[in-house]
């Protein structure tokens, strides 16, 4: 079984090694609830509203330690190393007596998801054992960086998918149905209408079949593009083998567990609707749709999936929502690089980024002038309440999204929101204790 420290010098050529670690995890009697210290992934939580909330919900909730709020960023990064030491000082937060694989549950909404959680070898990308489908952005990874610098420790884990063999009797799968049976760690539910379950995987046999099984396969990133870069980084910085060759995510077996695949939407900070609008002309066809919200939704699905599918978008922030269809194919032409496959080039993600964004609008890509919601109302009551433009975008299909990547194509940022996500604060990983 791979063991954290053997990392680069231990590498076989292999597919995914996905390693047992001391999981550093809530005293259930330190705090008011496991649901109330837990949080949506840091880039899900919606400023400031979302963050206040949490902040709110229980003095020790683990956005303090995801998303510390102080002057500078330097600041807050110490901020979060203190409070996560005082957390563990004061038995808030303890470690588990024994290295272990987590089998983790979620299940809401009409959706059961089963995973491991563990430690998982870094590779680099030439290897193609780990698929990125999306772009990064290089202030973004700075940021977690030196959080995660500062802490010393996977705070929350990503999102892999992998599609195993649909066997659910043998090897990793094998090893899922039968320790749900058994008694879990924790239990809880959150306000999302999600119900999670955790146990741990410590037995010598099942850990062998788990790492057997995963040898031979290739994970896609579902969630967490920018933590993978930084796993990445920070073992660059490393100059020998240790805790930092691994890093910590959820593994999907979606043969079993299909992910759902949500979009991320735009909020163009500084474009009023009314601006966005007329600086249209005549490159796509722009029709008013009627309200509310998931009628808007509905007329982007048929526009984006009907009889006529292409790329679409629906436009808020004016009290109205704009469909924007059937753009102008000398135009696409005109601004899409064509160096890319034509699945590529028929992204929404790429038209809007390459043609609206780039050629029509000329907004900078920057945290000044576009924020990514994955929320859709919540992208809409922004716009709407500091006069900016909402771009709301329809999702795209999963199978899209790999091939794309195992071309080595990877995607405008912020392209897919694949879910449900774990939630964070329920299991971490201390490098200090790995």
């Amino acid at each position: 079984m791979s063991t954290p420290g053997r990392g680069r010098a231990g590498h076989t050529g292999q597919g995914l090694q996905l390693a047992p670690f001391r999981g550093l995890r809530y005293v259930p009697e330190r705090v008011g609830s496991l649901a109330a210290v837990t949080s949506p992934p840091y880039d899900v939580v919606v400023r400031p509203d979302g963050l206040r909330l949490l902040e709110t919900a229980d003095p020790y909730n683990i956005v303090r330690l995801i998303l510390p709020q102080a002057a500078t960023a330097a600041d807050r990064h110490r901020l979060a190393a203190q409070t996560l030491r005082r957390w563990q000082d004061e038995h808030v937060l303890a470690a588990d007596p024994e290295p272990a694989l987590y089998v983790y549950e979620q299940r809401g909404e009409g959706i059961l998801q089963r995973g491991l959680i563990g430690a998982l070898r870094l590779t680099p990308p030439e290897e193609g054992v780990v698929l990125p489908h999306e772009d990064v952005m290089p202030h973004i990874v700075e940021d977690r960086a030196a959080l995660m610098r500062d802490t010393g420790a996977n705070l929350e884990p990503l999102l892999f998918s992998y599609h195993g063999n649909g066997d659910g009797m043998t090897g990793a799968a094998g090893v899922i149905e039968r320790v749900i049976r058994t008694e879990p760690l924790l239990s809880t539910a959150t306000d999302d209408g999600y119900a999670h379950r955790l146990w741990s995987v410590t037995d010598p046999g099942d850990l062998a079949r788990i790492d057997k099984d995963l040898s031979h396969q290739q994970a896609l990133i579902a969630d967490g593009h920018h933590r993978w870069a930084t796993y990445l980084r920070l073992r660059a910085e490393q100059p020998a083998p240790g805790p930092w060759d691994f890093g910590l995510v959820l593994l999907v077996d979606t043969a079993r567990y299909p992910l759902r695949v949500r979009a991320i939407h735009r909020l163009l900070h500084r474009l009023p609707a009314a601006d966005a609008l007329a600086a249209l002309g005549d490159s796509f066809r722009v029709r008013t749709v009627e309200g509310p919200l998931p009628r808007a939704l509905e007329a982007l699905a048929v526009a984006a999936e009907g009889d006529e599918p292409g790329n679409a978008f629906v436009l808020a922030g004016d009290g109205r929502f704009h469909l924007l269809d059937r753009p102008d194919p000398d135009l696409l032409a005109r601004t899409i690089r064509t160096d890319r496959p034509r699945a590529w080039r028929e992204l929404d993600a790429t038209v809007l980024h390459s043609t609206l964004l780039e050629h029509v609008w000329q907004v900078p890509d920057d945290p000044e002038h576009i924020g990514y919601i994955h929320d859709t109302e919540a992208v809409v009551e922004q716009a709407e309440r500091h006069g900016g433009t909402a771009v709301l975008m329809h999702p795209v299909r999963e199978d899209v999204v790999r091939e794309l990547a195992e071309q080595g194509v990877t995607m405008p940022r912020k392209s897919t929101s694949f879910g449900p996500k774990p939630a964070t604060g329920l299991v971490l990983r201390s490098l200090a204790l790995n």
